[in-house]
């Protein structure tokens, strides 16, 4: 799995924890300001929810895909190795 690829992994996995950072921060956002009830607080609490929601759904996407490279890449090392079995991956993986 290392070459090419390997420091573009790394972005993704660095932008997947800041995604996740940033939803962090913005639902405790959310739930300190709910005491506020002016329409100018509620109109960029609205915004921010809605912000929030679609980086959700978004991270969502990025995990699934990431987690689809890796079984794709898992695959691709057993065919490369002709591993028949798991008990052959465990195997080349102390070697």
């Amino acid at each position: 799995m290392d070459g090419p690829q390997q420091p573009n992994m790394q972005s993704q996995e660095r932008l997947i924890g800041d995604l996740r950072q940033v939803i962090e921060n913005a639902e405790e956002l959310l739930k300190n300001t709910d005491q506020y009830h002016t329409a100018l607080y509620q109109n960029a609490r609205a915004k921010l929810a809605q912000a929030l929601q679609a980086a959700t759904e978004e991270l969502a996407r990025f995990e699934d895909e990431q987690l689809d490279r890796m079984i794709q890449a898992t695959d691709a090392a057993c065919a490369l190795h002709h591993e028949a079995d798991g008990e052959a991956r465990v195997l080349r993986a102390f070697r």
